[in-house]
């Protein structure tokens, strides 16, 4: 699946910013948790245990994003921390930015965002990215990598091959 097909998928769902509401009220048979307004979230047990989309997204995140947007997404002098923008941002932003990128230019900056719309490292894995920062962004998961997470379930698996094969 390419990020413009998700992104024209996603259409029909209604956006919030990611400082809504986080807990999940529903979860699919791929294991992914969405909020009240139908935004992908985190489920953290008490015992410290995470849905699969953040643990993923935490590996996923550490792979490609934090080249730039430095560890745990805390930010780093080449590109902002994700942590924080993911208090105002929303999935629809977020989705648009990854596939499409970004340049924001300034007398004193020159970013430029790459667009990712064609890596299936990371437009396969664009909600669990978005879930592990957003749980980042809430303070919920701490500054290391989770140490139980719930298994990746047999739909996950299903579709994670599925976009993958689509991109090669």
């Amino acid at each position: 699946m390419t990020a413009a097909t998700m992104l024209f998928a996603a259409g029909g769902m209604a956006f919030a910013d990611g400082s809504g509401d986080p807990a999940s009220v529903k979860k699919t048979e791929q294991g992914e948790y969405f909020d009240k307004q139908g935004n992908p979230t985190y489920k953290i047990q008490p015992d410290g245990t995470v849905d699969w989309y953040t643990y993923s997204g935490y590996r996923r995140y550490h792979s490609t994003c934090h080249v730039c947007h430095g560890p745990d997404g805390m930010g780093s002098s080449y590109a902002p921390a994700l942590k924080d923008s993911l208090k105002t941002m929303s999935y629809g932003e977020f989705l648009s930015i990854v596939a499409a990128g970004r340049k924001n230019v300034s007398t004193s900056q020159d970013n430029v965002m790459p667009a990712f719309g064609n890596n299936p490292n990371v437009t396969c894995y664009l909600d669990d990215i978005f879930v592990y920062l957003r749980a980042r962004s809430d303070d919920a998961l701490a500054r290391v990598r989770p140490s139980k997470h719930e298994d990746k379930s047999p739909a996950y698996i299903k579709a994670e091959d599925s976009c993958m094969a689509a991109k090669h």
